[in-house]
């Protein structure tokens, strides 16, 4: 937040036209306190919009559509420096009605003490350079940490994590039609099956299962589990933990390619289609997210990746992680969540909570898929038939 307000501090000091305040909104009740503020006409000018918000930002239509104002000359940021694939829901027909912020790609952090503890004797980054890293590779050493007594990779139940692996294995969780086929493609069951199997073996730990106030970050922070999947935000907190020896590397593949896409989490920043200011809140917007914004923002150990082209330095600065470039590889070739999800309200919840019923219950991985795809695709009719 202290980047942020000195952010704001400058734009204000460059710009003695213009007077941005900036308005802290607590996460949990973010959401809802926007959209409320936008029905009753109290919105801000320009605000952070999560990837599921947007969707429903861009239906109503209190947000201004952005490709033309990016394309004027006096634009600091153009739809083109952006990478491709963290567009997600903010665009739409063509059309842009957020910008990426900055991004997180999605990868596995582990806890080299423990794997060398394990016997494990390349580290996963030295496979992966020889393109040797691979859904066996990552299962030897899951079973050689759960030997040890510790836990292998504790999985998260969101989407990045499972179409992370889908996508690892050469498949998509949706058709081109938007329909989820994450239950009947092949590849996409072979990943769920990969899970499946590791979970029910012990390698692989739920997050759900954890014990109260316990959660994956904590656990490898304590040397209890290999793997962790997240994004940049972990580093300000591994880094402070010294006696924490810690890397990272993509995704295992099953596809015989060394890297495969990934999921990336996003948040768009936006223009209130109703504010009195929108030459100046857009001057505002343009700058907070181009390239040297981002710089400005992430630099000296920042939480996050710059969305943009031309700020890679920021996440290679210090040489921390070692490998901190797989964020970049990572980023350029991974996707935001897709405008078929994140379109259609609730059907991300309506899948996660199956899943989750599947972990806790110890339930039949065959009928989870197949209600899994019965209830999200029910969803996405529903959605579109009451549009």
């Amino acid at each position: 937040m202290g980047r942020f307000q000195e952010f704001t501090k400058d734009f204000n000091a460059k710009h003695p036209n213009i007077e941005v305040e900036l308005i802290p909104i607590p996460n949990d009740s973010y959401e809802q306190k926007i959209l409320t503020q936008l029905s009753g006409g109290t919105a801000p000018d320009i605000f952070y919009s999560g990837d599921g918000t947007i969707s429903k930002l861009i239906e109503n239509q209190t947000v201004t559509e952005l490709l033309p104002l990016m394309q004027s000359p006096d634009s600091k940021i153009k739809d083109t420096d952006v990478f491709e694939g963290l567009w997600g829901a903010a665009k739409k027909d063509g059309k842009i009605y957020g910008v990426p912020v900055d991004c997180n790609p999605i990868i596995l952090w582990y806890n080299k003490k423990l794997l060398k503890d394990a016997g494990v004797a390349e580290m996963p980054a030295d496979l992966f350079e020889k393109g040797q890293w691979t859904w066996d590779a990552f299962k030897d050493m899951l079973t050689k940490l759960r030997a040890g007594g510790k836990h292998g990779y504790v999985l998260d139940n969101g989407w990045a994590s499972y179409y992370s692996f889908i996508s690892g294995n050469g498949g998509k969780p949706y058709n081109e039609k938007g329909e989820f086929v994450a239950g009947t493609d092949p590849k996409a069951k072979e990943a769920y099956k990969f899970l499946y199997d590791n979970v029910q073996s012990k390698n692989i730990t739920f997050a759900g299962t954890l014990p109260k106030g316990q959660g994956g970050d904590a656990m490898f922070m304590s040397n209890q589990v290999g793997f962790v999947s997240a994004g940049r935000w972990y580093l300000p907190i591994f880094k402070q933990n010294k006696d924490l020896q810690f890397d990272i590397v993509p995704f295992p593949t099953n596809t015989g390619k060394k890297i495969e896409p990934a999921g990336v989490a996003t948040a768009y920043m936006v223009l209130n289609k109703s504010t009195k200011h929108p030459k100046e809140a857009y001057q505002f917007l343009s700058e907070f997210v181009s390239k040297e914004g981002q710089i400005y923002r992430l630099q000296g150990g920042g939480n996050a990746v710059p969305a943009v082209s031309g700020a890679d330095q920021v996440v290679l600065e210090g040489n921390l992680p070692e490998h901190a470039k797989y964020f970049l590889d990572t980023r350029n070739i991974g996707f935001a969540l897709t405008p078929f999800e994140a379109g259609v309200p609730g059907l991300s919840k309506v899948i996660t909570d199956e899943m989750e019923t599947l972990w806790l219950k110890d339930g039949k991985l065959d009928d989870t898929l197949k209600t899994v795809t019965e209830k999200a695709n029910k969803k996405i009719a529903e959605y579109k038939a009451g549009k």
